[in-house]
């Protein structure tokens, strides 16, 4: 959850009226926010850093306010502000105009194929005779900061530039060059680099060095140019100096570059939505003509309104209330979806503003319904239909052999359920092709490659690593395994497997063996082949020959038991022997 921070008088100033801290703690909580903390510039450094660190900081008090991920006009004051003025019926909701220029008169970018490899979308607006203070500047930066961290995902899907327009001429060039040719100055340094150097330059910036692995691989670095060759900037690493925004820059030039297309339009929307109110004429922003590579060209930004029809019985069955329409209307009107009823009163037209890229189906509608309604004021009902909560049978039976099994002085491990394909290929002396295991597509590390197939070479790896406990280590574990199965759903199942393993200067097989007996006593199964259960000599890749038997029950094959072959034990690092059983016990629920 993004946590937006705000100077408590600006918002009061802006809020144009004053709470006490429990005042605002509750509004918040009714228009779905939290406040999160009550602190100041000197007291966070001080938390952090220590007090001597913290002299000369401001005492202003800040009020950090938890938001929801998905409300990205909430995420700067100018959001913060107009969202509850317009909850508290103080205001309408502002409409955005998109202003197109005269035909020549206004502003393109080009996109060249080169970006087509790197990063292959750009969106652009401008915003003309803005007017910025240093706290509405500092909030412009601090909500482009925001949204790179939230959907722009660390600048990995959408990187924002933002330029004094009247430092540079149009049209512009996004496109994609060598390292070695490319060269400007980056923002806030004195003399120019190439793009190889800016990499080294940055490579120990606290800030920047997370961004360097976007593009540093790849031959070819995106750069934006104006029609003089001056460089706005570097997505999504850096902007240039000489674009600069300071607190006198009256026409802000904002383009937003990445490979996710939809992300950029929404990005590009919040930002001009929440600062076009400082533009002479309110609410307005000037569009520009994206020209792509195939000469197809697309006016930005986009401002689309869109219309969702929802039924008021949906919202009041799903909320759990009695609303008239027009009382559903004005509760989601609170909300920044302007909505009325239509027809005979059977529907409402719920009207999407640009700012609310959240709502995406109508049950984020009826969220928004029950946020102005009040949770606290749904009445609490006794449900009309009832039911009995009962345990899994398959849950249950794991509880009740994890008691007996524990009662026969064996202990309990919990070990991971995805391990490297070493662990259950390799190690246990066969190919990954025959375990028919699920693999993951983008594993982040070596040990977690694909799903386990047996809970052997967890209970291996739990003794390896408890090799200094005084023998024997006898543990178990009552877990799931998964293997690929192509008439499911999902391409793979689930099987809950019980497996035990002994570890002993002797192999113990009489143990295990003994084991296997009392959980069949236990489950009430008896020792014959009619309708209980038997063992047969066989062989198996993780087992010394001649020292395994396959367990068959209920007239199917459930498992094995035998002593662990010597080179697999090695494997594992191990120096002694064990014995270990392991069973598929859903055959028994």
């Amino acid at each position: 959850m993004p946590t937006v921070s705000v100077k408590r008088e600006l918002l009061f100033q802006a809020l144009g009226r004053s709470y006490t801290d429990e005042e605002f703690d509750e509004l918040c909580f009714e228009f779905g926010l939290e406040l999160d903390e009550i602190t100041s510039e000197k007291d966070i450094i001080s938390k952090e850093k220590g007090e001597e660190k913290a002299k000369g900081a401001s005492d202003v008090v800040l009020y950090k306010i938890d938001v929801p991920a998905n409300r990205y006009d909430l995420l700067c004051l100018e959001g913060l502000v107009r969202g509850l003025q317009v909850f508290k019926e103080r205001i309408n909701l502002p409409r955005f105009e998109k202003i197109i220029p005269a035909e020549g008169e206004g502003q393109r970018l080009i996109i060249t194929e080169q970006t087509a490899q790197v990063r292959p979308h750009a969106v652009a607006a401008v915003l003309r005779n803005i007017t910025f203070t240093k706290d509405r500047y500092d909030s412009f930066i601090d909500l482009q900061e925001k949204l790179h961290q939230n959907i722009c995902r660390k600048r990995a899907l959408v990187a924002i530039g933002t330029h004094d327009l009247d430092t540079i001429t149009g049209p512009f060039t996004y496109t994609a060059k060598a390292p070695s040719e490319i060269k400007f100055k980056p923002l806030n340094q004195s003399q120019e680099y190439t793009a190889s150097q800016i990499m080294d330059l940055y490579r120990t910036d606290s800030h920047l060095r997370h961004y360097l692995p976007l593009i540093e691989n790849k031959p070819r670095y995106p750069v934006i140019y104006d029609s003089n060759g001056v460089v706005l900037s570097m997505p999504p690493i850096i902007n240039g100096d000489h674009t600069k925004i300071t607190l006198n820059t009256r026409n802000v030039f904002i383009e937003c570059t990445g490979t996710d297309i939809t992300k950029a339009k929404i990005v590009l929307d919040i930002i001009v939505t929440m600062f076009s109110e400082y533009c002479e004429k309110p609410f307005t922003v000037e569009a520009v003509e994206v020209v792509y590579p195939n000469g197809k060209t697309h006016i930005y930004p986009e401002l689309a309104y869109r219309t969702e029809k929802v039924k008021p019985e949906y919202i009041n069955k799903k909320v759990g209330i009695s609303e008239t329409p027009s009382s559903l209307a004005k509760l989601l009107t609170r909300m920044c979806l302007k909505s009325h009823v239509t027809g005979n009163g059977n529907h409402l037209e719920v009207e999407i503003p640009p700012t609310r890229a959240d709502i995406i189906h109508a049950c984020d509608i009826v969220e928004d319904a029950a946020i102005a309604y009040g949770y606290n004021n749904i009445q609490m009902l006794i449900p009309k239909t009832y039911t009995i909560a009962n345990q899994l049978p398959l849950n249950k039976l794991a509880e009740l052999l994890r008691l007996d099994l524990a009662a026969a002085g064996f202990t309990e491990a919990l070990t991971f359920a995805l391990c490297s394909q070493e662990d259950i290929a390799d190690k246990l002396r066969t190919d990954i092709s025959a375990t028919n295991a699920v693999r993951i597509a983008n594993p982040k590390t070596a040990e977690f490659q694909v799903a386990r197939t047996t809970l052997l070479p967890g209970l291996l790896k739990t003794i390896a690593a408890n090799r200094k406990m005084p023998l024997p280590l006898k543990l178990f574990e009552i877990s799931d395994i998964v293997v690929k199965d192509p008439n499911t759903d999902v391409g793979a199942r689930n099987y809950r497997h019980l497996c035990a393993i002994y570890y002993n200067k002797s192999p113990g097989f009489e143990i295990i063996h003994g084991l296997l007996d009392r959980v069949m006593q236990v489950l009430e199964v008896p020792p014959n082949e009619e309708n209980g259960y038997t063992i047969k000599a066989a062989e198996g890749t993780a087992f010394f020959p001649g020292r395994c038997a396959e367990v068959f029950a209920k007239g199917q094959s459930i498992g094995k038991l035998g002593v662990v072959h010597p080179d697999v034990i090695t494997k594992f690092e191990l120096t002694m022997p064990c014995s270990v059983l392991e069973i598929n016990i859903e055959p028994f629920v």
